[in-house]
């Protein structure tokens, strides 16, 4: 997902206009993962079977790739491995299979709505435990977010929401402000492609605990499930979560942030959830109600003012 990018200022900017594409890509592609995982557990697969599948083979891809390519990201210190552990237990494993949980039992533009909140929980971060003051207009986008939220769960109607659903998702979004801060921490000591790198390795090692590859369902592989107008298999699903929604956007991402500041690329990846939202009702027939369509423009307009006025004092 596209909020999985590392919050840190890069130093140089190449060329721009090839960083906004390339972060416009990651943003497309990684919005497809809810569409095309809901399909696969709603014939049978659990969230974390699919979390298994879709982050321990990004990982052996990445990491067959970056030994080949670039063998030089993969030299971790000894005093390296806390902080990368942590990485891949909190900014992929936790971020993934949270999303996929939520996106089982609630709509997937809400469940990727509700992973956005990061940038209000970061906000807290930085007010709380650094201790810096934050300017007027961050609260008022945390209010906003807030209400953007309210207004999606519906909270008029006794939280028409999947309780477990909704909590999943808010601690995808939980995960992923651990994933941008400890990102922040990690890339300004080592190459992103690494850090990408051995948080896949070590987040599907994790997951892999929740629901171990030999228990995987792989005999369903071949069965046919609907997805908008066609009938694919399994196999054809699976395969584009792990390639198109995972590993070209991930690098995709991380390439963008050679050429703009993070702080950029992470606003323009607002994109993530109006692109999911699109997805779902196209190919899932997920469309949200007036309410929560508001909801949603609040939400994304409360993260905009706290991405932007926490990166002022970050």
């Amino acid at each position: 997902m596209t909020t999985e990018l590392p919050v840190l200022e890069q130093p140089r900017v190449i060329h721009r206009g090839r960083g906004l594409s390339l972060v416009l890509l990651a943003a497309v592609f990684f919005s497809t993962s809810g569409t095309l995982a809901k399909p696969v557990m709603e014939a049978g697969m659990t969230p974390e079977q699919v979390a298994v599948l879709r982050i321990g083979t990004a990982g052996v891809l990445l990491l067959i790739g970056t030994a080949l390519f670039a063998p030089h990201t993969l030299r971790v210190r000894r005093g390296e491995w806390p902080v990368l552990l942590a990485y891949g237990a909190l900014g992929v494993a936790g971020t993934q299979l949270l999303y996929f949980i939520a996106a089982e039992r609630i709509p997937v533009g809400i469940a990727i709505l509700l992973e956005f909140l990061s940038p209000v929980l970061i906000a807290l971060w930085v007010r709380v435990v650094r201790r810096k003051r934050l300017p007027r207009m961050l609260w008022f986008g945390m209010a906003v977010a807030l209400v953007g939220l309210a207004l999606v769960a519906q909270v008029w109607q006794g939280l028409r929401l999947d309780a477990i659903g909704l909590l999943a998702g808010m601690g995808a979004a939980l995960c992923s402000a651990g994933y941008f801060l400890l990102g922040e921490r990690a890339v300004a000591e080592r190459e992103p492609l690494g850090l990408v790198t051995w948080g896949m390795v070590v987040g599907g090692v994790l997951v892999s605990v929740a629901a171990p590859p030999w228990t995987l369902p792989l005999d369903m592989a071949a069965q046919t499930v609907p997805f908008g107008p066609w009938t694919p298999p399994l196999w054809l699903l699976l395969i584009c979560l792990v390639v198109l929604s995972t590993a070209i956007p991930y690098v995709a991402g991380i390439s963008a942030l050679r050429h703009l500041p993070a702080s950029v690329a992470s606003v323009v990846g607002l994109l993530e959830p109006v692109a999911a939202a699109a997805f779902a009702w196209a190919l899932l027939g997920e469309a949200l109600v007036w309410p929560q369509a508001v909801g949603a423009a609040l939400l994304l307009g409360g993260a905009y003012l706290v991405q932007r006025q926490t990166a002022a004092v970050a």
